[in-house]
């Protein structure tokens, strides 16, 4: 079992008999194990090596007691995991580049259909771990293959400087826990915004692949998805991304610092700026009061506070304050 890092199957039995025994000579061991005592003073030898077993002392024929292998093992396993991961990488980029090579010179390359969701989710995790500069979203409600709470590989993305931007229907926000994960994301880095409806699911990464549903909803069969490389219609895709970009309204984490951008001193508490962020993003005050878990009547309050503070008598007048203000 941890050949895979190092040690063979007759050392890894060795140390085990060991560990079991706690303490025990090396005639014991090969007593137990059925083997040579040379074979085992050699084995002893290697795992001291190994950092499992202690030097030898002034009486070699003193009982022996195992070291702890989390340390000495963990460190290889550490080195293990390393290699995998940049091997990992390399087969990732070697396959795109094989498929910018196929495409430029056979136009069938261009799409490549994907049919179920577990092959779909596969391959958005193998674009995100590949990714190198950013990754772009249209998340809708009701997700075809990967729900928000699934996707850990933009946090492994994140941590490694790859941008986020993603635009969530808000519809989506209404489902239950859809906002904490939200706000998970924007705590790690992602930047969210939130428009009223979005034509299409869609992701697309470092600009140069894009991965977009051949269906509009979830119907009774598997769902199917077209994976799109360079060409004009990634152009477009791109282009559709950055016109709604610029129309969302942002999410903001109830965690992020806040800045008073337009003076006057006053700086929404952590709760106020997640009503903010749902107000402005136009959930309806029912739906916002399930959210927080206050009543419907609180967070009508609530956002009147904030009119008097922000001096205005409207709720359009509060949303623009807000933008003003930096308050989200």
């Amino acid at each position: 079992m941890l050949d895979v890092i190092g040690l063979t199957p007759d050392e890894e039995r060795l140390y085990r008999c060991l560990v079991q025994l706690t303490t025990a000579r090396v005639g014991e061991l090969a007593e137990r194990l059925g083997r040579p005592r040379a074979d085992i003073l050699a084995q002893l030898d290697t795992l001291r090596g190994k950092g499992l077993v202690p030097p030898v002392g002034p009486d070699p024929d003193a009982p022996l007691r195992p070291l702890a292998p989390d340390v000495p093992l963990g460190e290889a396993l550490l080195r293990r995991q390393e290699a995998l991961e940049s091997a990992r990488a390399a087969v990732t980029q070697l396959t795109e580049e094989y498929r910018a090579g196929m495409r430029r010179h056979d136009a069938a390359h261009l799409v490549e259909v994907v049919t179920g969701a577990r092959a779909l989710r596969e391959r958005l995790r193998d674009l995100q771990n590949g990714a190198r500069s950013e990754v772009l979203w249209f998340c809708r409600a009701n997700p075809l293959a990967m729900a928000g709470q699934e996707n850990v590989e933009e946090f492994d993305a994140l941590a490694r400087g790859v941008r986020y931007r993603a635009i969530y229907e808000r519809e989506m926000l209404l489902e239950p826990g859809a906002l904490a994960d939200v706000e998970q994301g924007v705590r790690a880095g992602e930047q969210a915004r939130v428009l009223d409806r979005l034509p299409v699911r869609l992701a697309i990464v470092d600009g140069r692949t894009a991965v977009c549903p051949l269906v509009s909803e979830r119907g009774s069969g598997e769902p199917t998805a077209a994976v799109i490389g360079r060409s004009q219609l990634l152009d477009a895709l791109l282009a559709l991304f950055e016109s709604h970009w610029l129309m969302a309204t942002p999410v903001s984490s109830s965690a992020a610092p806040i800045e008073d951008r337009a003076g006057g001193g006053y700086r929404p508490d952590a709760e106020e700026i997640r009503l903010l962020s749902l107000f402005v993003a136009g959930v309806p005050d029912k739906s916002i009061a399930s959210q927080l878990g206050v009543s419907r009547r609180t967070v009508q309050r609530r956002l009147a506070d904030l009119m008097t503070v922000a001096g205005v008598d409207t709720r359009p007048g509060l949303a623009y304050q807000a933008a003003r203000r930096g308050w989200l």
